[in-house]
Order: C-alpha cells, then structure tokens, then sequence
C-alpha cells in the first residue's frame, strides 16, 4: 500500500512539473492579500521534483520545497491572522517580524521522501542527500542551519499541506550574503533554486524570476492576486 502510494504521488509530481510553472517576482513592497489568496499563493511559490531510477522502477527522492518569500510572508500572515483572529495591532507586529527575517536569510520549508529512510534526515551526517541554493549565475550556497520538524503539527499540516507521515519535514535557511558580501542570489538571475545531490544522483527545483519584476511592489490582481480589502 505505501510504495502504491507513492508511485502514485510520483506521477502526480512528474506530470505536474511539466506544466508550465508560474515565475515569481522577489520584489518587496505591500500586498492587499485576502485570506483565501493563500493557496494561490503557496502554489505559485512551491516546487516539487522525483528522482527516479528507471532501471529499478523506484523512486529515489521525492520533494517539495516552499521558498518563503517576502510575498509568500504576507500572504501567510494575512491568513494567520485571519485563522487566529489577531487584532490589527498583533498582525502587524507579526508582519514586520515575519518581513524582517527576509532581511538576512533566504528560507525554504521543504519535505521529502527516499528509498531509506535513515538516509532521507538532511540533519544526520549519513544523510545521502546534501542541499544547496544555486542559481543560473553560478552561485552556489550551503545552508546555514537545517531544522528537522519530527512531527509536524496543525499549522504544518494546514498551511503546507504536502506535509505527510511519508516524508521528513525541514526548515532550511541560507544566507542572503556571501562572507564578501555578494548576494547568494544575483540581481541579474533568471532563476533560483535548490539542489539536492548524493550519490543517487541529483535534482533540482527552480523558481523562474519575472524580469519585469525584480524590483518595486507588486500591483494588480494579474501579477499577484491582489484584492483591496486587506491592508496590514
């Protein structure tokens, strides 16, 4: 029952990587988020990717990978609040805090599975995948902390919901410098992403970057699925 199922997820996430995915915009500004605008979003920001081997007919790595955005916070924030019933005091606070994070890191929440279990823990030393953040500029960065979530919990489960007891569930952050203060991800990248390699072999997710959007707000309900009734 559990390798039907996920074979089954496997051409799930294969036939949906074929589909065209959205760019993304890493331009800062507001947002007129609504708290149903949540699942677009996260789907605009989320990339999942199978490594298969063929010639065994088995699925080696299956990820999903959420980069949590400055347009991915506030999103997320609005549908906190919403779902917890904050005050407008208390979501602002959360939001300039949420934001702030933005400033120094890049942060992913990603979950996978592998044929071995043991060896599917980013954290452990025998893990046999290592992660990295690259981009089409040659960059390439190692994380600098890897959190494992052993048991995620509602807020997991609802706001990510490809969170299963299948996978192993992490929280990767990576600096948004370099030790000589080049960015991790070049202003002039057409994509970004992350690379999971190991002797299995390798995969990537990326996120294509709309150039007429790297810098300044997003505006308009086309770009971003905004809705002028929430302001934070």
């Amino acid at each position: 029952m559990k390798r039907a199922y996920l074979g089954l997820l496997s051409l799930l996430l294969l036939g949906s990587s074929a589909c065209s995915e959205p760019k993304v915009s890493l331009a800062k500004g507001p947002r007129e988020y609504t708290d149903s605008d949540y699942p677009q979003v996260l789907e605009r920001w989320t990339r999942s990717k199978s490594l298969v081997a063929i010639s065994e007919l088995d699925t080696l790595l299956t990820v999903t990978a959420t980069f949590e955005s400055w347009d991915f916070r506030w999103a997320y924030v609005v549908k906190y609040a919403n779902d917890y019933r904050l005050t407008v005091e208390q979501r602002r606070t959360l939001l300039e805090r949420t934001l702030a994070e933005t400033q120094d890191s890049h942060r992913f929440y990603v979950a996978l599975y592998g044929t071995k279990v043991r060896w599917a823990d980013l954290t452990k030393p025998q893990s046999a995948w290592i992660v990295r953040l690259i981009d089409d500029e040659g960059n390439e960065t190692a994380p600098t902390s890897i959190e494992l979530i052993p048991r995620p919990g509602p807020l997991e489960v609802r706001y990510f919901p490809y969170s299963t007891v299948w996978r192993h569930v992490f929280r990767i952050k990576f600096p948004t410098t370099t030790p000589d203060g080049r960015p991790t991800i070049s202003p002039n990248a057409r994509w970004f992403g992350l690379r999971f390699a190991g002797a299995e072999g390798n995969e990537e997710l990326r996120w294509e970057i709309d150039p007429n959007q790297k810098t300044g707000p997003v505006t308009g309900r086309g770009a971003a699925a905004l809705h002028p009734r929430e302001h934070l």
